[in-house]
């Protein structure tokens, strides 16, 4: 089998590497490339590969830079010290997302499934299918607050809405707490279930189970009174009103 590894991290190189070959000693590395601007041109000349192993950020930038100049038609396994790429990685052919550190024990899992799923990567439709139910596997459980020196997990389910003041971003949870968080909107909006969690306008995401009441406002707009004590208006957005009303029916 051939893999290439797209990584700027020499420790990082070397580790894999490592664990491929224990994992499979008739592995060949057919090139180690650290940059987006290296892997587009050699992307652009070579197929004779089975597996792309892909940290995300690269010394000059995002590594989804690549599929934006170049197709890949093989699949890729993500290695990265960050969770919150997961969706857009499953965007592309990527079968796995490891979060470093990275373990033999990820490794194996990652080359497993793909043996497991090779046959299906030569139908477009089938894999369209796999991406797909990965993508729902990776909706975010939890999150990770900080409280002075203490870290705590809040889970998604515990979480009443989520709102942006300027570049900063909150959660509220059902009690009524408070939390600034490391994401933006549009971030959260694609790792939360979207049975769940709508974004009602630039400024908010509601949780269904943290909507008191929808009041009928001015201009055909609707007003959302939050269970938590709030001193900010909820306004759904002109636009969003009609696809707001069908999440909120349900299925």
């Amino acid at each position: 089998m051939n893999i290439v590894i797209i990584e700027d991290e020499v420790l990082a190189v070397e580790k894999l590497e490592r664990y491929l070959l224990k994992y499979d000693t008739s592995i060949t590395i057919i090139n180690k490339i650290d940059t987006i601007s290296e892997a587009v041109t050699w992307f652009q000349e070579h197929e004779d590969f089975d597996v792309v192993f892909m940290d995300i950020q690269l010394v000059d930038g995002l590594s989804f830079e690549i599929f934006n100049q170049v197709l890949i038609k093989k699949p890729i396994v993500f290695v990265t010290a960050f969770d919150e790429y997961a969706i857009d990685a499953f965007k592309v052919n990527s079968i796995d997302y490891i979060l470093k550190p990275i373990t033999f024990t990820d490794v194996s899992k990652a080359m497993l499934k793909l043996k497991s799923l090779k046959n299906l990567f030569t139908n477009t439709e089938a894999l369209s299918d796999v991406v797909q139910t990965l993508k729902k596997k990776k909706t975010k459980d939890r999150f990770l607050v900080k409280l002075g020196n203490h870290i705590h997990s809040i889970k998604t389910n515990e979480i009443s809405l989520f709102y942006a003041e300027g570049r900063d971003v909150y959660l509220i949870t059902n009690t009524g707490k408070k939390y600034m968080i490391d994401y933006k909107l549009e971030t959260l909006i694609d790792i939360l279930d979207s049975s769940s969690f709508f974004r009602v306008n630039r400024t908010f995401i509601m949780g269904i189970g943290g909507i008191q009441d929808v009041l009928v406002y001015s201009n055909s707009r609707l007003k959302i009174t939050p269970k938590v004590s709030l001193e900010k208006e909820i306004i759904v957005s002109r636009d969003k009103v009609s696809t707001f009303k069908n999440w909120f029916e349900g299925n």
